[in-house]
């Protein structure tokens, strides 16, 4: 017995020895990828995080006992190209589809997504010539009844995922998860520029914006689906002074996306307007989302969103207001302000007396033209 054992000792230390090199190699390469640049890192390390979601749990967990640690999920889906794919699905969106093609295409798009084509000024799916035009459809003028009795309404179709009082300068995405004022709106500008002077000189970001005294800032954030109406709309009677555009990443923006990731608004490619109406600083942002790099401001040409080339962290502004046009941009409730390419999210951030009432419930579906709330 001991004499097998003695012969089986050098071939178990051979057959350690074996089972140890690839645990060696792994170490040599590890140490490798650490010496990288962190783009080529994530380049090299992410097909192997990929498995580790996609196969049965441990089924990678000898990597990990050589040094290797998946990168979060958060990182992972950051590390997607979604600006790069936004712009593929772009250009796919602008090929003409054979005659033939057009309404199996359109009624797979309309099943899936619960689109009502009985509002679409043109239901006939033949007119649609791509995509693109199908998603930007419009609809009849009496589909939307603009609320006149309420002093803001619904930019778009949506859901509403949050509203209420902007409180220590942070503004909910969703229930519990929140994003800085000042990160998503960026710097305010100088005091020169402002519609009015602030109420008093104070370093909180939140009395920037807030113009008169005894008024509060408040929010409203609405999420457009796939299948909703893409167009939107002026929610009230203001001036547009100011344009700042910021570009970024375009990460999905469907609620369980925003509970997932902090300041995702803050990452994502967004057109900030920015002016004032009849209680003081009134703001709308168009928020991009994957596949919807292309967000249009209809008064605004010099627009041009989900660029291959931009700075993260970047942005840029453009005034309305000129020598020639000392007010900038007068919009009526209601008044067709610009559209996306896909479903997205609309922001609202504006001041108002503190007697403001939302007339909404969060989670709730809402229509272009139905009230969001009144004094």
């Amino acid at each position: 017995m001991c004499q097998s054992e003695a012969r089986q000792g050098p071939e178990l230390r051979a057959a350690a020895k074996w089972l140890h090199f690839p645990q060696l190699a792994l170490r040599r390469r590890l140490g490798q990828l650490s010496c990288m640049s962190r783009p080529a890192l994530k380049l090299r390390s992410w097909p192997l995080t990929v498995l580790y979601y996609l196969l049965p749990f441990g089924a990678l967990r000898p990597l990990s006992r050589v040094g290797w640690r998946p990168v979060s999920r958060v990182a992972l889906y950051k590390s997607v190209p979604t600006r790069l794919l936004s712009r593929a699905w772009g250009r796919l969106n602008q090929v003409e589809l054979p005659h033939w093609l057009r309404r199996p295409v359109y009624s797979l798009y309309i099943w899936t997504f619960g689109v009502n084509m009985k509002e679409a000024a043109v239901e006939d799916l033949h007119h649609y010539r791509n995509l693109s035009e199908f998603f930007r459809r419009k609809l009849k003028p009496q589909a939307r009844p603009v609320c006149g009795l309420h002093s803001v309404i619904s930019p778009s179709d949506g859901k509403i995922l949050n509203f209420g009082q902007v409180k220590n300068c942070e503004v909910e995405q969703v229930k519990g998860v929140t994003y800085s004022l000042e990160s998503f709106l960026g710097p305010r500008t100088s005091t020169d520029d402002l519609p009015f002077p602030p109420a008093t000189p104070c370093g909180s970001f939140r009395n920037q914006l807030v113009t008169r005294e005894g008024n509060e800032l408040y929010h409203c954030v609405i999420y457009l689906a796939p299948g909703d109406y893409h167009c939107f709309h002026s929610p009230t009677d203001w001036t547009v002074s100011h344009r700042r555009h910021f570009p970024g990443s375009l990460m999905s923006v469907n609620p369980g996306m925003a509970r997932w990731i902090k300041e995702l608004f803050c990452h994502n490619e967004r057109v900030v307007l920015t002016g004032d109406w009849k209680h003081g600083f009134f703001s709308l942002t168009a928020v991009g989302a994957t596949n919807v790099g292309s967000i249009r401001i209809y008064f605004d040409r010099d627009l041009h969103t989900n660029s291959p080339r931009y700075s993260k962290g970047s942005y840029n502004d453009f005034s309305f207001v000129t020598h020639a046009n000392k007010e900038g941009i007068p919009m009526r409730k209601g008044e067709h302000l610009g559209e996306f390419n896909l479903g997205s999210t609309i922001v609202l951030i504006f001041e108002a007396p503190k007697d403001f009432n939302f007339k909404l419930k969060a989670g709730q579906k809402i229509r272009f033209g139905e009230a969001l709330g009144s004094l």
